[in-house]
């Protein structure tokens, strides 16, 4: 590494282990302001290390002091609010997470998945209800929390959806363009097929390689569990702190997790990881068969009528299924959003009937054009 990014990063440690132990020190709560003192412990270690390194180069650097950037965020957090300072404190450790996964990589070394360690720390503050920082981040954290569930049931929605109005924009562009019934229903089943292979394809990758990364991530950590055992103990007691668990708690179950092999290795997976075990459970062909089905459930409305009419009773046959469609989805999609069904599914006709017109007056654009 070169002496002048040395010396940036001397800084960035100074800087951050100064942030963390000024807002420790407003802190009310003993197990918060013991965690931002780890932190800032923590912090001031790696500025000890890099001093070294640079006074292997040159004995007369000196450690740094805190900069008047760092003073200022100080000063507008006392004025504005403390959010602002966390929002930066985690934007460092993310960089520092991406380096050091950036310079394992060219060394060949493997990604543990522990990189992103204080910055799970460090939003697991913000978290925490006792935090004294204005209310902004705490909403925005807490807002995360406070979707409804469902997934299977969000993932059916938006896959009959993206079938849906894909499928109707093809099928209408067809129509546009005055193609023969044949010419329709032939591109509306090809439309159908393409989309819900595609998506099976992608919902099969996706699950696939979530697992296998997972997987990986699993097998590094209990490497390093074998390895040092005690390090990935303090690491979880840090984490148990961050979470709202004063210190004695927060060791005792620590100890209790550690007292046997695979609970330790289950409490580092869900705590240090983030790792649901129950998302391991899902069959990547599963989930491909099931986006299969759901994209063609949206993608045969609109065809459907072809199958048995032609010209424009078909097509207007088509639209009205279509809507139908489009504002029952729209409906359902009320379950997450939590607004009207009556706005919610008539968002969802207004965006999909725009969407048919513009392929329909582009089909019937290419249509003119064509036979002149």
């Amino acid at each position: 590494m070169e002496l002048k990014q040395l010396e940036k990063q001397l800084q960035v440690e100074t800087d951050t282990a100064f942030l963390y132990e000024s807002i420790a020190a407003i802190q009310k709560d003993e197990n918060l302001k013991k965690v931002l003192l780890a932190l800032a412990e923590i912090e001031k270690q790696h500025a000890i290390r890099i001093l070294a390194l640079l006074q292997k180069e040159n004995s007369s650097y000196n450690a740094v002091l805190p900069s008047s950037r760092a003073k200022w965020q100080l000063r507008m957090g006392k004025i504005f609010g403390y959010d602002s300072i966390i929002s930066g404190l985690m934007g460092i450790e993310k960089q520092v997470a991406k380096s050091s996964i950036q310079q394992k990589i060219q060394k060949g070394e493997p990604i543990s998945g522990s990189e992103h360690n204080h910055l799970r720390i460090l939003e697991s503050v913000t978290n925490n209800k006792n935090m004294q920082i204005s209310s902004g981040l705490l909403s925005k954290f807490e807002g995360r929390h406070k979707s409804v569930g469902g997934n299977a049931l969000r993932a059916a929605v938006l896959g009959a959806n993206d079938g849906l109005v894909s499928n109707m924009s093809l099928v209408m562009g067809i129509a546009g363009a005055a193609a023969s019934n044949e010419t329709i229903l032939l591109t509306g089943i090809a439309g159908l097929m393409a989309g819900s292979i595609s998506m099976a394809l992608g919902e099969w990758l996706s699950v696939q390689s979530s697992r296998e990364l997972y997987l990986q991530q699993i097998a590094l950590e209990t490497q390093e569990l074998e390895a040092s055992p005690e390090d990935e103990k303090k690491e979880l007691i840090l984490l148990y702190q961050a979470k709202g668990m004063d210190a004695e708690n927060a060791e005792k179950l620590a100890e209790k997790a550690f007292s046997d092999h695979d609970t330790a290795l289950n409490a580092l997976i869900v705590e240090e990881l983030g790792i649901n075990r129950e998302e391991l459970g899902g069959s990547a062909w599963e989930a491909a068969i099931a986006s299969f089905f759901l994209f063609a459930a949206g993608a045969v409305i609109p065809v459907f009528p072809y199958f048995f009419m032609s010209g424009f009773p078909a097509m207007y046959v088509s639209l009205s299924g279509s809507v139908l469609g489009l504002f029952a989805i729209g409906s359902v999609i009320t379950l997450f959003t939590g607004k009207s069904i009556w706005y919610s599914g008539f968002r969802q006709v207004l965006f999909g009937l725009a969407a048919a017109a513009i392929t329909y007056g582009i089909g019937a654009l290419i249509g003119v054009q064509m036979a002149g």
